[in-house]
């Protein structure tokens, strides 16, 4: 007997039991002539879920709600399923990633998406943040996807199925291709993903978004006319002058004037001599005579007062002993580092022949610390030993030199690749 899921044939979430129940063997039959916002507001349905949300899964136990309950339900009827990996370490890690689709994956994606669609109030700020929180969630996966296939072990499990669900959604409405070059190792992942045959024959063929979904704008409420007096009301005379009265103040019902942005506090910091731009554009034009031309530049312009200089050494060097590991770890960083564009320049080198490799950096930051949002936002930072550079101290002015120039040999060793933040 088939088990029968309530909900549109479209629907992301009612796709994770669809496919968990073609990887598992389970007989999963969507429900005939389901309606969304009729069928699941009969009193047959509202028995199942009172409050009328899909996927509803019709079992002889009873009904299960909520999408990723659902889909568990079904991968467990078959006993060892390897969708639920093979050890309980690996169980554990697919949990892991199955709440991170969830709370991180699915939620950014919804914050920019349904506000887009008009289910909740479009306010750019909002969707600033989300776009931002999402990129730090994508970032993570990445990071984790730089060495593995799928998400635990080595096939498909239902971590996969759900998280792939969840990003479905973002490539087919705001994650157009722009937006996700750059995360290339989720990229890779999702499109290897939706063409798995038990995948592909739920999902069907699968576009990514050539443009971002635009903002749906709701109707304009009409104005209710002015009531007019009663025309037998008698017209009261004005024996003495009125005082003149005060200037009305804005109806309750208006809508305010939108509040500036608060400005980042390094906007407020007093104007430095240093246009940071200047200086990334002299680096970038500069192919010849770096030295003459670049790293000379830097010193005239370098304002101690409006900008310092800092160095990073990774704290776990051993780990590194995969190059292309260790090359997209710095990238992976540099990515996440995006927020601080315009007010910072940065180097990072990959030093070294052979493993385990030193990762090693040079910023510039404006002002005198490190920016508190960087550390913040940036959960990378705290990988990383930071110390402040000494301009007075010449053998660190001209470490400060070969790290921007990418000097080689730098401090006796092989440069693997030099990376620029600009």
């Amino acid at each position: 007997m088939a088990l029968i899921l309530y909900a549109g044939k479209t629907n992301k979430n009612a796709y994770k039991t669809l496919i968990a129940a073609e990887y598992s063997g389970v007989d999963v039959k969507l429900a005939e002539n389901f309606e969304m916002g009729v069928t699941n507001k009969t009193p047959e349905f509202l028995k199942m879920n009172p409050i009328g949300k899909v996927p509803v899964l019709e079992t002889p136990e009873g009904p299960v709600c909520e999408s990723n309950a659902i889909a568990r339900y079904v991968t467990r009827l078959k006993a060892d399923n390897h969708l639920y990996g093979s050890s309980l370490i690996e169980y554990a890690r697919i949990e892991q990633w199955i709440d991170f689709a969830a709370t991180e994956i699915d939620a950014g994606i919804s914050k920019w998406l349904y506000p887009r669609l008009g289910y909740q109030p479009y306010l750019p700020p909002a969707e600033e943040a989300a776009i931002f929180a999402l990129k730090r969630a994508l970032g993570a996966l990445n990071l984790h996807l730089t060495s593995n296939t799928y998400l635990v072990g080595h096939y498909v499990t239902l971590a996969d199925i759900i998280m792939t669900c969840n990003l479905h959604t973002g490539f087919s409405f705001v994650m157009t291709k722009s937006f996700t070059s750059e995360f290339p190792h989720v990229e890779r992942y999702f499109w290897t993903m939706v063409n798995q045959p038990n995948v592909k024959k739920v999902v069907g063929e699968v576009k990514q978004a050539e443009s971002v979904v635009p903002v749906t704008k709701k109707p304009s409420q009409p104005k209710e006319p002015a009531k007019s007096k009663p025309k037998d009301e008698p017209r009261k005379e004005v024996k003495e002058k009125e005082p003149a009265k005060p200037k009305a103040e804005p109806a309750a019902e208006e809508e305010e004037a939108p509040k500036p942005k608060p400005k980042n506090p390094l906007d407020l910091l007093p104007p430095s001599k240093m246009i940071l731009d200047d200086w990334k554009r002299l680096y970038s034009n500069t192919k010849t005579n770096f030295r003459e031309v670049a790293i000379k530049g830097f010193w005239e312009m370098y304002d101690p007062e409006g900008y310092s200089l800092w160095f990073c050494d990774y704290k776990y060097n051993d780990e590194n002993t995969v190059s292309f590991v260790t090359l997209n770890k710095v990238g992976g960083f540099l990515q996440r580092m995006d927020l601080a564009r315009k007010y910072a320049f940065g180097k990072m080198l990959v030093i070294g022949s052979e493993p385990p490799f030193k990762v090693k950096g040079l910023w510039l930051f404006r002002g005198q610390e490190i920016p508190q949002f960087v550390i913040d936002e940036c959960y990378d930072m705290e990988l990383y030993e930071w110390t402040k550079v000494d301009i007075s101290d010449e053998a660190q002015k001209e470490r400060v030199s070969q790290m921007i120039e990418d000097y080689e040999p730098f401090e006796g060793d092989a440069l693997l690749d030099a990376k620029c933040f600009k």
